[in-house]
């Protein structure tokens, strides 16, 4: 089965990589882990020194494309004066408690034209919280805040629920989405009841290699067989907030393989940094993430001057260094660079026709191809991209065949690097 994805999933999937920031009164309470049922006092939240615009200036520079902040965690502290709680940043010494960390992070996202997500944990824990065994009241309680979040704040382009905690409380999904979709209606939604992206089943930034975008779920309580292009969630530390083990940091090769693997598999990568205490991003973070984006840029951003994409035949495409580039440029096939990296991208404006496909590297026995072929890769789905790890290895010419597909494979680019 194909099926085509929306406009708005087109778009997302066109972001390729956005910056998840955990932060809130955990950030403050060092050693807390998810229901543990300690509470954390409102008066412990101050980041004297709350700077969300050097958040977003630090992410657009590695090119990040959205950027999500946990508006409310499962502790239920809420970072913008809800007026549903008091437990919240308007009872903090922040700012004297006029302090509004929401409005703060969309100004600063509106500004470097990121686009806006908000993460929203529908459960919570602690003594301030509403019980699920009030369920009516949950709920208004529920529509009630995500109200105040999507109707104050401007255009959201992006809202994250996270399901954790949730299974004790069935939620009147109908009348919740109705009111998200009436309030924002051009808005995307992770994870919950009427998604438009979804989970890709683990949080350390790896997607399957067969990737159609085809699953069947739980829509509003119907099965429905949709596209749902996926989003890996990640961590740049060993922890969602911000910690005090600088050892947990992970090393440039192993964020690059996410990269790799997210991206480089028709999915987005999400990878979070906790802001510290201060309400800042972490030089060690901040450097971590550059020395990334970096590497990935390195090997990404340069192709090799093969030219344009060939159809061959049906389901055979080639990309080739013409005789004038080898001869003028190079003279020797000893003289070819290596190729590394190839990146293939399907149109995919109309479903994933990619099933099973092959990579061919041309053997140069001398400037022009010489016909010998050796096959480098065996995949399953193409998608919207992926890339394909290779020996280094001078070749003048790649070949990719199609082996099975729905429907005509269009191949919008095959480069080199």
């Amino acid at each position: 089965m194909k099926i085509a994805p929306t406009e708005k999933q087109l778009k997302f999937l066109n972001w390729e990589f956005g910056i998840f920031f955990h932060f809130g009164i955990r950030t403050f309470n060092h050693g807390h882990r998810d229901w543990d049922g300690i509470d954390m006092p409102v008066e412990s939240f101050n980041p004297t020194s709350l700077d969300c615009s050097q958040w977003i200036r630090e992410i657009k520079k590695v090119g990040a494309k959205y950027a999500i902040l946990t508006t409310k965690h499962h502790d239920g502290f809420a970072l913008w004066p809800s007026k549903y709680t008091s437990y919240s940043v308007a009872n903090t010494p922040w700012k004297d408690g006029k302090g509004d960390v929401v409005r703060e992070f969309v100004d600063a996202c509106r500004k470097e034209d990121i686009a806006v997500g908000l993460y929203y944990s529908p459960a919570q824990w602690g003594k301030t919280a509403v019980t699920f065994d009030r369920e009516e009241e949950y709920d208004d309680y529920f529509i009630n805040q995500i109200s105040e979040l999507l109707s104050n704040y401007g255009k959201i382009d992006y809202l994250w629920f996270d399901g954790c905690g949730s299974d004790g409380h069935n939620y009147d999904q109908k009348r919740i989405i109705k009111v998200i979709r009436t309030l924002q209606p051009d808005i995307l939604i992770f994870g919950m009841w009427d998604p438009d992206t979804y989970w890709v089943g683990n949080e350390d930034g790896y997607a399957p290699m067969n990737n159609t975008g085809i699953l069947t779920i739980n829509v509003l309580g119907e099965q429905k067989t949709v596209f749902m292009p996926y989003e890996c969630d990640c961590r740049i530390r060993g922890h969602w907030f911000y910690d005090l083990d600088l050892y947990s940091l992970k090393a440039v090769d192993e964020l690059v393989g996410m990269y790799e693997y997210s991206v480089g598999r028709g999915a987005n990568l999400l990878l979070n940094i906790g802001p510290d205490e201060r309400g800042l991003l972490p030089d060690e973070d901040i450097q971590r993430l550059n020395e990334m984006m970096d590497e990935v840029h390195r090997r990404y951003s340069d192709p090799l001057p093969f030219e344009k994409i060939k159809k061959e035949a049906d389901d055979i495409y080639s990309v080739e260094y013409s005789y004038d580039t080898l001869n003028k440029t190079f003279g020797d096939t000893d003289l070819i660079p290596l190729s590394r990296y190839v990146v293939i991208e399907e149109d995919i404006s109309k479903g994933v026709s990619s099933r099973k496909y092959k990579l061919w590297a041309h053997i140069p026995s001398r400037p022009e191809p010489s016909g010998k072929k050796i096959c480098v890769y065996s995949g399953e789905t193409i998608g919207r991209k992926m890339i394909i790890r290779i020996p280094p290895m001078r070749t003048p010419k790649f070949t990719l065949e199609i082996l099975d597909c729905e429907g005509e494979v269009v191949v919008k680019s095959i480069n080199v690097y």
